[in-house]
């Protein structure tokens, strides 16, 4: 249960048909909030390097094992926000997520940084998940 989606008229759409709500009422729940994660296996390793739509399904599937381990699951995200190292990934990024969550999409934030923990990872994501 993603919670009542916010949207009007007077705001765009997502840009490129991104899969993202401009704003989410969250139900009433506990809060989880989600470090960033990032393209690791449980050894450490880099999973897809220089491949931002393995990166991102690697990554994802990391958010919802921490969302199973609280009681939740991807559905539960109000909001996350994604730090890529580049913005020519937005559309692999978002054709990965669309897989991921469906609608109603949570909010979002996409901001592109110089670089992650390790130069070799291309996506991070840190969500916040409201679990009924």
């Amino acid at each position: 249960m993603r919670g009542r989606v916010i949207w009007s008229p007077k705001l765009p759409a997502p840009m490129r048909g991104g899969a993202f709500s401009a704003g989410v009422e969250a139900p009433a729940g506990r809060t989880v909030y989600v470090s960033g994660q990032v393209a690791m296996d449980a050894e450490g390793d880099v999973v897809g390097e220089g491949d931002a739509k393995a990166q991102t399904q690697k990554v994802l599937e990391n958010v919802a094992v921490v969302l199973e381990e609280a009681g939740g699951s991807l559905d539960d995200i109000v909001k996350v926000t994604v730090f890529i190292t580049d913005m020519a990934h937005y559309d692999e990024i978002h054709e990965v997520r669309r897989r991921f969550f469906g609608e109603p999409y949570p909010a979002s934030s996409m901001v592109e940084v110089s670089a992650l923990i390790d130069p070799r990872l291309l996506v991070e994501v840190e969500a916040v998940a409201v679990i009924p």
